[in-house]
């Protein structure tokens, strides 16, 4: 396989391996798995949850519950606050799947039925600690509110409560991760209590890589919603959720320039290919993404860390030290895991496996 310029490599064993891993770790905690699809955004890699039974699936927005819609998914949850301005797409999308929406206010949801000619599945986002978006998870009148209006809409179901904690990417370390999730599963079943009475069938669903990576004991929810293990990242892997070994994305790009008087490598990968999301490592080295040697069967992890320090639009600088910089040739191929996988993955916009096979995602087949 002649690589030519930024290209986003696949191990596709490595990714069977992650989703058979949360599949599996699923129904040992009788949840109902229903994995994130924005960190992929492929009908290819959508196939391959399928091959392991699931059938219902989270994405990030409308647009992308129509691609999916479009390849047979017929239970999509769209995990982003409601957008009433989308009301025709809603309605349209809502005739050909059982469509899941995200409510925050009473307000989006009052002008949404406005113009809303097909019945949807609500779910409230719970704010658990990561404040982003959410009710508030002790505001109970505004809960209220809510479900009230929910419940006496023709069109409306209201389905349960779903939370996202966020906050966990803040954790260094799976004692810090477990933390959260049990504080945030807490919250959920505490409101789940205050309300099942009412509606003994509503569903509490939470959702994010480092708590599902982490925990076994899912205990009074209903559904987990993880996306990023798909892939994992150098994120998940400093915070404790995976290991080298699990991260199935690398990008391969160029070397265009070398300058060992400075100790820096230009490789063609920048922003436009990687996002610009950074970590810090311990010794407070920042890092865009650190390299890997490319071989036949993927790639390994190098003796001494290699790192990205900096990117522009095109181009990526690695902090090289001298032995290591005399071993790189304008010409050579380098292999840099990124350290977001679901903003590489949507600025590239399709992957090649390691036997050559392009996959499309939404992003480049849109």
């Amino acid at each position: 396989m002649k690589l030519v310029r930024p290209t986003l490599l696949l191990d596709e064993v490595k990714c069977k391996k992650n989703i058979r891993h949360i599949t599996e770790k699923a129904r040992k905690a009788h949840v109902k798995l229903r994995p994130h699809f924005k960190t992929h955004q492929s009908h290819v890699v959508g196939a391959w949850f399928r091959e392991v039974g699931i059938n219902s699936c989270t994405v990030s927005s409308i647009k992308m519950a129509a691609y999916f819609a479009r390849d047979g998914w017929d239970d999509i949850t769209v995990a982003f606050p409601l957008n009433y301005l989308e009301v025709e797409e809603i309605n349209r999308l809502a005739k050909v799947c059982k469509l899941n929406l995200c409510i925050v206010s009473v307000d989006a949801l009052k002008k949404l039925t406005e113009k809303l000619t097909q019945s949807i599945h609500c779910q409230i986002e719970i704010d658990t600690g990561y404040h982003r978006t959410g009710v508030d998870a002790t505001n109970y009148p505004a809960i209220d509110e809510i479900v009230s209006f929910i419940s006496t809409h023709p069109l409306l179901t209201f389905k349960g409560f779903l939370s996202h904690a966020g906050h966990s990417y803040a954790a260094r370390s799976s004692s810090e991760i477990l933390k959260i999730h049990m504080d945030s599963v807490a919250l959920m079943k505490t409101i789940g209590e205050r309300y099942r009475n009412r509606f003994p069938k509503l569903e509490l669903s939470v959702g994010d890589t480092p708590t599902c990576s982490v925990a076994t004991d899912f205990g009074g929810i209903d559904e987990v919603r993880p996306g990023n293990l798909v892939f994992y990242d150098l994120m998940q892997r400093v915070i404790g959720a995976c290991t080298s070994e699990q991260i199935a994305i690398a990008m391969a790009c160029p070397v265009v320039a070398i300058y060992p008087e400075r100790n820096e490598v230009i490789v063609h990968g920048g922003g436009v290919h990687f996002s610009k999301d950074f970590l810090k490592t311990e010794d407070g080295t920042i890092c865009f993404g650190e390299v890997v040697k490319l071989t036949s069967q993927g790639w390994e992890q190098p003796a001494r860390p290699v790192y990205v320090k900096s990117l522009s639009q095109e181009h990526g600088i690695l902090a090289v030290p001298a032995p290591e910089i005399q071993k790189i040739k304008i010409g050579d191929v380098l292999g840099i895991l990124p350290v977001h996988a679901c903003l590489t993955a949507d600025a590239m916009g399709e992957y090649v496996t390691l036997d050559g096979k392009v996959i499309e995602a939404m992003t480049g087949s849109a």
